[in-house]
């Protein structure tokens, strides 16, 4: 399935699950530098967007594109590996949590570096997956899911960026997949989960086993005696990074 299909049909809620965090934002917009123009690749429905620069926005899935606010910046139907700019038409080049759906990942930040002076990706370390208590206790088979892919490292490689951690607020106002590690019960959620592409991937009776789990380990307050440690946390270093080349 190609990331246009899976948006196409699990994206319908994210305009209500996923909304811009103004302190992982502040990050982004930082490493942005003193871009002017600045191309959205992977935009979906236009979360993190910079509204004090040139912004044009290119996501694949008609349903994504639909759900783009009327302010938001204007969107072109292309995919990353191929997109439809000339070399150095942008400032800068940003992606937020798309690079794992593409389908060469590397192609695409080569891309993103080939049209704009300046590339921006918010992705995560998959070396770092089992870090996050709903990985490993409830949901093995992500690691799977991933097999082949390249790692941050290669991708870094790829474009000549540097690496820098993002720190997952515990109050975090979008809802990524990670997004919720001190509000576990947002999982049991069905609305919070359509909003996260993860729980498509691994099919519905995965999607019910770790829910049933988690449900469970919450009322006997076991997920509490596991993760005791998380309480005091205001925020937390879940794999999530920047590249910034």
């Amino acid at each position: 399935m190609t990331s246009a299909q899976l948006y196409d049909t699990i994206g319908t809620t994210y305009t209500t699950t996923r909304r811009t965090d103004p302190r992982i934002a502040a990050q982004i917009w930082a490493a942005l530098g003193d871009a002017r123009t600045v191309v959205n690749v992977g935009a979906g429905s236009g979360s993190y967007e910079p509204t004090d620069r040139v912004v044009l926005a290119v996501e694949p899935s008609e349903v994504m594109r639909s759900q783009r606010p009327r302010e938001a910046a204007p969107s072109l139907a292309a995919a990353a590996e191929h997109l439809p700019f000339e070399t150095g038409t942008f400032d800068a080049a940003m992606a937020v949590s798309t690079v794992h759906h593409w389908q060469d990942p590397i192609a695409g930040l080569r891309e993103m570096k080939r049209v704009a002076g300046r590339a921006v990706v918010f992705t995560f370390d998959l070396s770092n997956l089992n870090r996050f208590w709903l990985t490993r206790d409830y949901l093995p088979e992500l690691t799977g899911t991933l097999v082949g892919r390249p790692s941050l490292s290669e991708q870094a490689q790829a474009i000549g960026a540097r690496i820098e951690p993002v720190l997952i607020p515990w109050d975090c106002e979008d809802g990524f997949f990670e997004a919720y590690w001190r509000r576990p019960e947002a999982y049991l959620d069905e609305h919070v989960r359509r909003g996260i592409s993860i729980w498509a991937k691994l099919g519905p009776d995965i999607e019910q086993r770790a829910v049933r789990n988690l449900r469970d380990d919450l009322a006997s307050g076991r997920w509490a005696e596991r993760n005791r440690d998380l309480g005091g946390l205001d925020a937390a270093d879940l794999g999530l990074r920047l590249l910034i080349a």
